[in-house]
């Protein structure tokens, strides 16, 4: 194995429009905080930020409901997103995409946001209020789920390696970083473009107005910490392996050298006071470079100037480094709060700092002084040697994330043997099934689960969805809790729950679980809810804000579970679950944790039905009947998966193994698949070398639609799979999004312990391979629109 190193970077900020002007002000403490101009704040006791207008960019003024609003192309986060990749490929001396050393399925993008592209959603519903859903334009959601934005830059720059977007909120970019450090340790990618872009928006600015959470004056980290102030910005790094950086030429600025994950399971918003979670992140992220704590000379802090964060932080750093930490500054003085890409940003400033040997500043103002016992560096950067650095990322819902990076000649760990890894639970809550056995037995039987529920789209008359009723969702879940619940937590949780009744754990062993969470749109409910508030009233409620980042729903289950271990939010549209699953078998397989829950939920509203529903013959009109051409039937629940290392649990509990993965990436328009199938057949070319053996079916990811099942046939027939048995689980459970690909795992299971497969059973599909007498292995495929495909092999224990 091999290093993996940073061969560039691009730093955007409110003090620069490229990485060296942004340094150079920092250095020398300028502050980018000013009256803000992207949003409206008459309303709202704190009206600055610090906003980016040294580029260009064709979103930039607060967002209307006007022609000109509706007339934009591209959302502010993807503009700003697509700047940092190109800044970073020039960086790197990969500018030129014709000389780019690596083949383009090798490279590959791994890209954290928080809110993507919510400015276009907002012109969205600012439409649906003013003129009713029937005349808001479903054009401006094409660019809203947070995946679109790595959609759009790896079109652009022709990144057709793994795809992949987490949304831990503000350790979205940190979780990217690492992500990206796993896949090509893993030998998935030769190149990875990884980082983060945020800009500022009405959603978010009014949602911290609202928990009281803006500084009026400016953020004052470890000072005065009276409150955060938002900012925007773009970072990114290119991370290569060492040997293939020293084969081309490239200079190496810094070491990804580890990583670290935990959570809280404290609040929904605020940290724990202890700092425990805090400093378990940064504790497992020294462990895994292997430097001793001693070497680590300089502290990127989340410092956010919140009273919470600038208490509980340096308890988590003295509980890492002692009583004297090391210098510990926050580049948000000066920066803003840049949320999803804070981890990027801060990630970018801490090499920089690295490579000239300079520790950042943290603004102090004049009124105010440094908290006793720490060295924040104040007001100018300073000379320093040092030669490692962590850098730390807090979240809402307690998401904890460090990273340690270093100079380019300090010796680090590399990866050790790996684990085998196991499936040993199972749980789940679709349609009108409560429980995972409900969906078994309508499986067997060859019955849909769905049928009981439609929904009135706008104008369009009403069709048939596969949501969970209301009374499945009002029970199983503590009364007293339940009432914080949002919709898509509600449906989390009860997966979670059926799961942890099946494979039950002790406290200890919950507090050393990990948490991995995919969810392709999110709390629609509670972002439709919170902003309807703002839009129409200026202010929007402290009581639902909390729920509308994409993190929120796996913070409220690991509260109510008091699971620990690491988290992370994967929000790469609906094969987001596969990616979620890879990651936490890593993890699992590297002795980071000895198991990891991985679960998904979506939910379906009238608004994304509506999305749907202007499409001719888009939906169907009764059932869903994959590769019959019947219309897609779409819907919602939630899904859990335990993997846990082989070595660590009894042979019985085994369920099952995944064997082999595949992601890759394709060039489509956003929301809409690619020309040909050659990507995602790609996808269970890789998948089906990995694992190393023949499978006996497929499960399907038909849909009803046409165009999507012809593709998956044609990709059958390329590689020369299409005598297998097909079953197709969207006949039965309806298209449950992101839920889909871990059904998709559970179904192969399933099938694996049934003596004898009936004709019509398990959504077998006609036309393609006879029944087999038993299923042992079987690949599991999951595409998304945008040009992302995520397939697995899974097999029997």
């Amino acid at each position: 194995m091999s290093d993996v190193v940073v061969t560039g970077l691009s730093l955007i900020t409110a003090l620069g429009q490229e990485a060296e002007e942004s340094w150079k002000n920092i250095q020398l403490g300028q502050c980018g905080i000013k009256t803000t101009t992207l949003v409206p704040t008459e309303n709202m006791p704190a009206k600055v930020a610090a906003e980016i207008h040294s580029i260009e960019l064709e979103d930039r003024k607060p967002v209307g409901d006007t022609p000109e609003d509706e007339a934009i192309t591209t959302d502010r986060c993807h503009e700003l997103a697509y700047h940092g990749v190109q800044q970073a490929l020039e960086s790197a001396g990969l500018g030129d995409l014709e000389a780019r050393p690596y083949a383009t399925d090798r490279v590959g993008i791994t890209l954290g946001t928080l809110m993507g592209g919510a400015r276009r959603a907002e012109v969205f519903q600012r439409q649906w209020i003013a003129r009713g859903l029937e005349n808001a334009n479903t054009a401006l959601l094409s660019q809203y789920p947070p995946h679109t934005v790595a959609d759009f830059v790896a079109r652009k720059f022709e990144l057709m390696g793994p795809r992949m977007v987490p949304s831990n909120a503000c350790a979205a970019s940190a979780v990217a970083i690492a992500y990206a450090k796993e896949l090509l340790d893993a030998g998935k990618a030769d190149m990875v473009v990884a980082g983060g872009a945020e800009p500022l928006g009405f959603l978010a600015y009014g949602g911290f107005s609202c928990l009281e959470a803006l500084d009026p004056l400016g953020c004052a980290p470890y000072s005065r910490s009276t409150g955060l102030t938002l900012g925007e910005g773009s970072a990114f790094l290119i991370l290569e392996r060492r040997e293939d950086a020293e084969a081309r030429g490239a200079k190496i600025l810094a070491i990804i050298a580890g990583y670290g994950f935990s959570a809280d399971a404290h609040h929904a918003t605020a940290p724990d006071p202890k700092g425990t979670g805090a400093a378990q992140a940064v504790q497992a992220a020294i462990d895994m470079a292997g430097v001793d704590p001693s070497l680590v000379g300089y502290i990127n802090g989340h410092g956010t100037g919140t009273p919470a964060n600038d208490s509980s932080e340096p308890r988590a750093m003295r509980t890492v480094f002692g009583p004297t930490p090391p210098p510990m500054s926050s580049v948000k003085s000066l920066l803003g709060h840049t949320l999803g890409a804070a981890g990027a940003v801060e990630t970018a400033v801490t090499i920089l700092a690295l490579r000239d040997q300079v520790l950042p500043p943290t603004l102090v103002p004049a009124d105010a002084a440094p908290q006793q016992g720490l060295d924040i560096v104040p007001n100018k950067g300073r000379p320093a040697e040092f030669k490692a650095a962590v850098s730390t990322s807090f979240a809402f819902g307690g998401n904890n994330s460090c990273l340690t990076i270093t100079t380019p000649d300090v010796k680090v760990n590399q990866v050790p043997p790996l684990r085998e890894v196991s499936i040993t639970g199972m749980g789940g809550i679709v349609a009108g099934a409560k429980f995972s056995r409900n969906i078994r037995q309508a499986a067997r039987k060859g019955e849909p689960i769905y049928g009981s529920e439609w929904m009135k789209v706008a104008n369009l008359g009403e069709f048939p969805v596969a949501t969970v009723p209301l009374k499945n969702l009002s029970g199983g879940i503590n009364p007293n809790y339940n009432r914080r619940l949002d919709p898509l937590s509600r449906r989390l949780e009860l997966s979670v729950a059926e799961l942890l009744k099946q494979r039950r754990l002790s406290v200890s062993e919950l507090q050393r679980t990990g948490l991995f969470f995919a969810t392709n749109t999110g709390p629609i409910t509670s972002v439709e809810h919170f902003q309807e508030g703002l839009l129409k009233n200026g202010t929007g409620s402290a009581k639902i804000f909390p729920n509308t980042v994409m993190n929120a729903a796996p913070g409220h289950v690991a509260l109510l579970h008091q699971i620990k271990g690491p988290t992370v939010t994967m929000c790469s549209g609906t094969s987001g679950a596969i990616a979620a699953l890879w990651l936490a078998q890593r993890m699992i397989a590297r002795g980071e944790c000895d198991r990891i829950i991985v679960a998904a939920a979506d939910e379906v509203t009238e608004a994304l039905a509506y999305t749907y529903a202007v499409r001719p013959n888009y939906l169907s009109y009764d059932t869903c009947r994959p590769f019959q051409e019947s219309g897609r039937l779409v819907g919602d629940g939630g899904a859990a998966i335990m993997l846990e290392a082989t070595e660590t649990v009894s042979p019985e509990r085994v369920l099952g193994r995944i064997d082999g993965y595949g992601m890759t990436g394709a060039v489509a328009a956003d929301c809409e698949l690619p020309a040909d199938e050659s990507a995602w057949a790609a996808s269970w070319e890789q998948a089906l070398a990995e694992a190393g053996h023949d499978v006996d079916a497929v499960i399907s990811a038909a849909t009803g639609h046409q165009h999507i099942d012809q593709q998956e046939i044609d990709v059958m027939t390329r590689v020369g799979l299409e005598s297998k048995a097909v079953f197709a689980p969207k006949g039965i459970t309806g298209d449950i999004s992101v839920v889909s690909p871990l059904i998709g795992v559970m179904w192969a299971l399933w099938l694996s312990q049934t003596e004898e497969i009936g004709f019509g059973s398990y959504g077998y599909a006609e036309n393609f391979g006879p029944v087999p007498d038993k299923v042992t292995s079987a690949l599991v495929s999951s595409f998304d629109v945008g040009g992302n495909f995520h397939s697995v092999v899974v097999s029997a224990a």
